[in-house]
């Protein structure tokens, strides 16, 4: 990865205002800042993992790093082309490049659709048979099969269905895939095999990470650098296995306390996932 070359996505002093409902009619309208002047860069091929509390603006990054919602200040760059400065044509040819998966297996997938219509929704614009060509090569990619494509999810496991949600993702070649908290919902013997996928399809297809996540275990073993973010803010950055080995900010030394199981401090606490077995196929 040669850091000359100018970053896949990047984000310039972005900031996200919420307006906060009223405490009671007659009081001045209240805003909550979810993200305050957050700067990051990402190069193709690294995978970038963004931990915290909940509340530290994560998931909100994600939103805006996808322009799923514009920031309120600040510039979004994807392959150095501003994505909320695009025509609405131009955002939706741009979103071939990047796509997302979301942390629920189960409402992430529409139960009335087929996998192979799911798989395939990126891919409106192509031929029927390029479609079926495309949904059974992906979904054997991440260790489906092609016939899967003819089931309904609720034929599917929860680890299996996350597997359909990376295939949806992955259909379009993208440069960028943004996951939130992909494997947050599944148990703990399933999340090692949905994440050893993702490494196995970075080194096949060069996608490129950014990985949201409150476990500091799943961003260690998948992403090659890190950030931390409190209230906004982005407060420590750097090579995942130094910022973990040798934590500066004290929100970085609490998750850490937090995820090896000594006390923290009540602000950092981190929840655990829900248990949810792999069924047999």
């Amino acid at each position: 990865m040669n850091r000359s070359e100018p970053p896949l996505l990047a984000l310039h002093e972005v900031t996200r205002r919420y307006r906060a409902p009223r405490e009671h009619l007659l009081a001045p309208a209240a805003h909550v800042d979810a993200l305050q002047g957050v700067s990051l860069l990402l190069h193709a091929g690294r995978s970038l993992g963004v931990v915290g509390e909940s509340g530290s603006g994560k998931s909100t990054l994600a939103r805006i790093a996808m322009a799923l919602e514009p920031p309120s200040t600040g510039r979004v760059e994807f392959m150095g082309r501003d994505l909320n400065a695009l025509p609405e044509r131009e955002l939706r040819a741009a979103r071939r490049d990047f796509q997302m998966v979301f942390q629920d297996p189960y409402g992430s997938l529409d139960p009335r659709m087929k996998v192979g219509r799911i798989v395939a929704e990126p891919l409106q614009q192509d031929s029927a048979g390029q479609r079926e060509r495309a949904v059974s090569e992906v979904l054997e990619a991440v260790g489906l099969r092609a016939s899967d494509a003819a089931k309904y999810p609720h034929e599917f496991s929860g680890g299996q269905r996350q597997r359909i949600a990376i295939a949806r993702a992955l259909i379009t070649r993208p440069r960028l895939i943004v996951a939130d908290e992909p494997v947050s919902a599944l148990d703990v013997s399933v999340q090692a095999q949905v994440l050893n996928l993702l490494i196995e399809l970075q080194q096949r297809y060069g996608v490129t990470y950014l990985l949201i996540s409150h476990d500091l275990a799943v961003v260690d073993h998948v992403c090659d650098e890190v950030v931390v973010m409190q209230h906004g803010r982005i407060v420590e950055r750097g090579e995942t296995a130094a910022i973990f080995r040798n934590p500066q900010h004290p929100t970085t030394r609490a998750l850490i306390a937090a995820h090896e199981g000594e006390p923290a401090p009540a602000s950092a606490t981190v929840t655990a996932p829900s248990d949810e077995p792999e069924e047999p196929r």
